[in-house]
C-alpha cells in the first residue's frame, strides 16, 4: 500500500478534489482587499491613500451552494476510487501470490515426475543390457525424461517474472522480493464451502458502484447550479478609505466610506443558459446510467465467482480421485512391465497421465483460490458491509 505507484496517483485524485471542494466553498465567503496609492507633487508634499474593497454576493437561489455539493460529491467519490484501488491491488497482489505458489508446487510435481522417470530410464538401461528389452525401450524412456526436463525451465522463468510482478506493485525494483519469496512454499487454505447467499446490500460496499453513486449525485447538483443561473444574482460591495496628504498647505487626513448594492438578470443570451442545463442533464443521465452498469457487473462478478468456486470444488474432487488412480496404475504397469507381462509404452503412458493429473491438481487449487480472491473483489474488499458506512432503511 505505501510503495505502490498507482495507490500515490489516486491518492493526489482525492488530495485534488479536496481543494476543488474548499475552492468552491470560498465562493460563498466575502471577499476582501487591501489597496494603497499614492502621489507626489513638484511643488512639494505627498498623498497616500489606503483603503479596503469589500464584495459579496448572496447565495439567495442557491447556485454556489449546488456547487459546494457537486464537489463534495467528486470528494467522495474520489475517496471511494482510493478505496476501489486498494481492493484492486489487495486482489491484484493476492493473485500474483497464489500463481507464484501455483507454479512452484508444479515445479515441484515436474522434479519429483523427472526423478521418477530417471529411474525408469534406469531400468530400461539395465534390461537392454541384460537382452531383455530391445534399444527402443531406452531411447523412448529417454525422450520421456527429457520431456519433463524441458518444462522445468519455462516454469522456472513463469516465477521469477511472477516474483518480479509482485516486486514492482510493491513498488519495488524487479529482484527485491526474489529472496523472500523465492523459496517454495504450499498454496494458502481454501475453505470447502461459502455461503451462497448474498444480501443485495452487500454489493453496495464495492467501491465502483458506491463512486457511481456519488458521481450521479454531484451531476445532480450541477444541474441544479446550472439552471440557477436563470435567477437574479446580488452583489453587495463597499469600500473605506483615507487619504492622508503631507505639505504645509494641504496636510491632513480624510476619510471615505461608501456602500452600494447590485441586481443583474440575465434576459437574453440565444439560449445558452438552457443549453447548458441541457448538456448537465446529459451528463447526468450517463452518470446514473453508469450506476446502474456498476450495480449490473457487481452482480455479474459475483455470481460468476461462486459458480466458478463451486465448480472448482467439484473438478479438485475429481482430479483427487483420478490422481489416486493414476499413480496406483503407474506403479502396476512397472511391475507388470519389470516381470515381462507388459510393454514399455503402456509404463509410458500411465507415468504421462500421473504427471498431467498431477499438475491439474495443483492448477486446479490455484484456480479455486484465484475465484476466492475474485470474489472477495467482486464483494468490494469482504464479505461484511463496512461497519462505517451509514445503515439504510430497508427497501421493500
Amino acid at each position: 500500500m505505501r510503495g505502490n505507484v498507482d495507490i500515490r496517483l489516486v491518492e493526489a485524485r482525492v488530495r485534488q478534489s479536496r481543494a476543488e471542494r474548499a475552492l468552491a466553498k470560498a465562493g460563498l465567503m466575502p471577499s476582501l482587499q487591501g489597496l494603497v496609492s499614492g502621489s507626489a507633487r513638484r511643488t512639494g508634499g505627498a498623498t497616500v491613500s489606503p483603503g479596503l474593497d469589500a464584495s459579496w454576493e448572496p447565495d439567495v437561489f442557491g447556485q454556489i451552494h449546488r456547487g459546494v455539493e457537486a464537489a463534495s460529491a467528486d470528494v467522495q467519490a474520489a475517496g471511494e476510487d482510493l478505496h476501489g484501488a486498494h481492493v484492486s491491488l489487495v486482489a491484484e497482489v493476492g493473485v500474483a501470490y497464489i500463481e507464484l505458489r501455483t507454479l512452484q508446487t508444479r515445479l515441484d510435481i515436474a522434479h519429483h515426475n523427472e526423478a521418477s522417470q530417471a529411474e525408469t530410464l534406469e531400468l530400461t538401461q539395465f534390461r537392454s543390457q541384460a537382452g531383455l528389452v530391445s534399444r527402443v525401450d531406452v531411447e523412448q524412456a529417454r525422450a520421456s525424461v527429457e520431456q519433463i526436463r524441458a518444462q522445468i525451465p519455462t516454469l522456472e522463468s513463469s516465477i521469477s517474472q511472477t516474483i518480479n510482478s509482485l516486486s514492482t506493485l510493491a513498488g519495488l525494483p524487479p529482484p527485491a522480493l526474489q529472496a523472500t519469496l523465492g523459496p517454495a512454499a504450499p498454496l494458502p487454505g481454501v475453505p470447502g464451502e461459502i455461503a451462497v447467499a448474498i444480501p443485495a446490500d452487500v454489493l453496495r460496499q464495492r467501491p465502483d458502484v458506491r463512486a457511481a453513486e456519488r458521481r450521479v449525485v454531484a451531476e445532480s447538483s450541477r444541474v441544479a447550479q446550472r439552471s440557477a443561473s436563470r435567477y437574479p444574482q446580488f452583489a453587495l460591495s463597499g469600500s473605506l478609505g483615507a487619504t492622508i496628504a503631507t505639505g504645509a498647505l494641504t496636510g491632513g487626513t480624510s476619510f471615505v466610506a461608501s456602500a452600494a448594492g447590485s441586481l443583474a438578470q440575465v434576459l437574453f443570451d440565444g439560449g445558452r443558459i438552457r443549453q447548458q442545463v441541457a448538456v448537465q442533464t446529459a451528463v447526468e443521465e450517463q452518470a446514473v446510467a453508469s450506476y446502474e452498469s456498476a450495480v449490473l457487473t457487481a452482480l455479474l462478478e459475483v455470481e460468476n465467482a461462486l459458480v466458478a468456486f463451486e465448480n472448482d470444488r467439484r473438478r479438485l474432487a475429481a482430479l483427487t480421485s483420478a490422481a489416486d488412480a493414476a499413480g496406483v496404475a503407474a506403479q502396476l504397469a512397472l511391475t507388470q512391465y519389470t516381470s515381462g507381462l507388459s510393454d514399455f509404452q503402456t509404463v509410458l503412458d500411465t507415468e504421462r497421465t500421473v504427471l498431467s493429473i498431477q499438475d491439474g491438481v495443483a492448477t486446479t487449487q490455484g484456480d479455486r483460490l484465484t475465484v476466492l480472491v475474485q470474489l472477495y473483489k467482486a464483494l468490494g474488499g469482504g464479505w461484511s458491509p463496512d461497519p462505517l458506512a451509514v445503515p439504510r432503511k430497508q427497501a421493500p
